[in-house]
């Protein structure tokens, strides 16, 4: 048993047939396993923005349609927080910023979003602005996630914060309805 063993290895060791499929094998297997991965989290990015924005858009047009309501940045959140049920600890990583805008001298937000960073002390929040009817609104949500592979590809590439999240960001604009 031991001597047909060896002599299987000894013919297969002398066989150069399907070398150089073995290189081409060695070398683009890495370079396809790593675009697969990138795939899968992209994807799971794409569902998580998905469901940002549906959140973001539900609550927008609860706010919209209720405005004798009284709306604070917490019952905010956790309306989009309870629409957008694939974003993980988003009581923790959501950050909203809405402000009144005057559409014949439009201004925006800052260029860069106001996220929540988990490794530093809690900020106050920055720029929220309830309006009344008529008045068009921005409504920006900034949300923190952990990436699935975040030392290979796209979860390598992605821009962290302390903690190792990577912000999404998802904005709206509205017109508060009148009474």
């Amino acid at each position: 048993m031991i001597q047909r063993c060896i002599k299987a290895w000894r013919r297969f060791r002398g066989d150069e047939d399907g070398s150089a499929m073995l290189m081409e094998f060695a070398i683009l297997s890495p370079l396809l396993f790593g675009c697969l991965l990138m795939s899968v989290e992209m994807s799971f990015y794409a569902i998580r923005h998905m469901f940002l924005d549906r959140g973001l858009d539900m609550t927008v047009r609860y706010i919209r349609l209720n405005t004798n309501t009284p709306m604070t940045h917490q019952t905010i959140k956790d309306k989009i927080c309870e629409a957008a049920i694939f974003l993980d600890d988003c009581e923790e990583t959501l950050r909203l910023e809405m402000i009144r805008v005057d559409p014949r001298n439009f201004a925006s937000f800052d260029q860069s979003p106001d996220c929540v960073d988990t490794s530093e002390d809690p900020r106050p929040v920055r720029g929220w602005i309830l309006g009344v009817e008529h008045q068009l609104m921005l409504l920006r949500a900034c949300a923190r996630f952990e990436p699935f592979f975040p030392t290979t590809g796209l979860g390598y590439a992605l821009e962290k914060d302390g903690a190792g999240r990577v912000s999404m960001v998802s904005s709206a604009a509205f017109v508060q309805e009148p009474n």
